[in-house]
């Protein structure tokens, strides 16, 4: 090649050179100040989360002052929300080559919409299959943690042969033991329906419509009824049987003596109650503890990012960062509130308490307190107002106004009342045929249908829990 057109060719990749050097070091500039805001950004929010007590440990490390409310340790700690919320809007803002900026679309989660569409009414086989490898895999965990717990096994095996022995060798203590067992099962019944709609299992068994409420309803007739509240025990509480012995009375049972009569059971279903807000508050504080977030305030956290943005939310979701704030900020009152009421969204209020590691006391304490004392009053208030003899009987008569279809409805729950009262009085003289009443046989159906729906929403859970596991495993194989 000749010398001339070596030396244009030096010339022109010199130039090239030449060219390509700012926009590589612009690129180098650009990585470098997405790395540092992203750091920063990082800082700011792990500051962010940390309690008063865990700021004052950190200025005391960095030889900081300690004194003041959590503002001042932020600031001192260098932490500026402003600043952060700049940092945020950086990143979300890409910059082009040319200089031109534009908004990175907002992601449509679609792992999240294939997963809350994988019911057992769309995909039923795929749902079941995915829920009984969920129950394996879950009876796998909890195995192997129960057989590393020696001690604990050995001391309950020992405790089951002791109260088998008991309950097999004769002697006076059969007494007790028959107690024991009357009793044992009425809490854990009771106990049991209260956990039973709260724990979470799905969408929840709803025991205060299906089983309590019922209990509460009947006792308030029975009282009108018999005018009396000492019936014979047994069958009572299983069953309400008015005394043999008539009872020449005016005055009916107070609504006090009413609640009183049924206070231990409504105490026990609205522990229950509490009981089952446990695993969220636990699930959540050991989230925290290990570092990771807990799935449901990440929902929380990305609601908060759409309302910053002014994306439109809705009833629900307003509710949902309304709960999480007022518990945050009002602690054990805002707890004892939140459980005194029926509130569809206390969940929240365990995720946000173990989030915040607020003491299991203050969490506990506030929730039996709000949901066995107050709330469970107020519920049998209006359960014995609402099935006050005199009530019911103007209700079922003023249902003959309805046009149509009012006189139709009448007469069965003429028939449904009539017969409640004739079995009150089974072994008495006053006893009469009861027959079957349409009613009744609906309530039925109802609590057959709340039943299957109950554990067709385990199972749609269940199997939703071992989709996001596999989802998270293709995740891990990835990075």
């Amino acid at each position: 090649m000749p010398a001339g057109k070596k030396s244009v060719q030096g010339s022109n990749n010199s130039t090239a050179l030449a060219k390509q050097t700012p926009l590589l070091s612009n690129n180098s500039e650009n990585s470098s100040n997405n790395l540092s805001h992203r750091s920063a950004l990082r800082n700011d929010v792990l500051l962010e989360s940390l309690t008063k007590e865990q700021l004052k440990a950190e200025c005391r490390k960095r030889g900081r002052k300690t004194s003041g409310n959590k503002a001042d340790l932020l600031q001192r700690l260098g932490y500026n929300k402003m600043q952060r919320l700049n940092a945020e809007q950086q990143h979300r803002t890409e910059t082009e080559p040319n200089g031109a900026t534009f908004k990175t679309p907002p992601k449509t989660n679609t792992n999240q919409t294939k997963i809350n569409s994988l019911v057992i009414w769309k995909s039923p086989i795929l749902t079941t299959k995915y829920a009984i490898l969920e129950i394996i895999s879950l009876l796998q965990c909890y195995g192997k943690r129960l057989i590393q717990q020696r001690k604990l096994m050995m001391a309950l095996a020992t405790l089951i042969i002791v109260i088998t022995t008991l309950c097999l060798v004769p002697g006076s203590h059969q007494q007790i033991i028959k107690l024991v067992k009357s009793k044992g099962i009425f809490i854990i019944y009771w106990t049991g329906l209260g956990v039973l709609s709260s724990v979470g299992l799905g969408t929840g068994l709803h025991t205060f419509l299906l089983y309590l409420g019922p209990h509460i309803a009947s006792v308030t007739l029975a009282a009108y009824e018999c005018s009396t509240l000492d019936f014979p025990e047994p069958p009572y509480p299983n069953e309400i049987v008015c005394p043999e012995e008539e009872v020449i009375s005016t005055a009916y049972p107070s609504m006090w003596a009413i609640m009183s009569k049924v206070r231990f059971e409504a105490f026990l279903w609205g522990a229950g109650t509490a009981l089952g807000e446990l695993p969220p508050y636990f699930m959540a504080k050991a989230s925290r503890l290990s570092g990771a977030e807990h799935e449901d305030f990440d929902d929380i956290k990305e609601l908060e990012d759409r309302k910053k943005h002014g994306d439109k939310l809705n009833l629900f979701e307003r509710g949902k960062l309304a709960m999480e704030k007022f518990v945050e900020k009002v602690g054990f009152l805002g707890i004892l509130l939140c459980a005194s009421i029926p509130n569809p969204l206390f969940d929240l209020a365990g995720i946000t308490c173990g989030h915040f590691l607020v003491p299991f006391w203050t969490f506990f304490g506030a929730t039996l307190i709000g949901k066995a004392i107050v709330k469970m009053h107020i519920q049998k208030i209006f359960v014995i107002i609402a099935f006050n003899e005199i009530l019911v009987e103007k209700a079922v008569d003023y249902m003959a106004i309805v046009p149509v279809i009012g006189k139709k409805l009448q007469a069965p729950f003429k028939g449904f009342l009539q017969n409640q009262k004739d079995r009150l009085h089974r072994g008495t003289a006053k006893v009469a045929h009861s027959s079957p009443n349409i009613i009744q046989n609906l309530f039925e159906y109802f609590v057959i249908f709340m039943i299957l729906f109950f554990v067709s929403s385990i199972i749609n859970s269940l199997a939703q829990s071992y989709h996001k596991k596999l989802n998270s495993q293709k995740k891990n194989k990835r990075s």
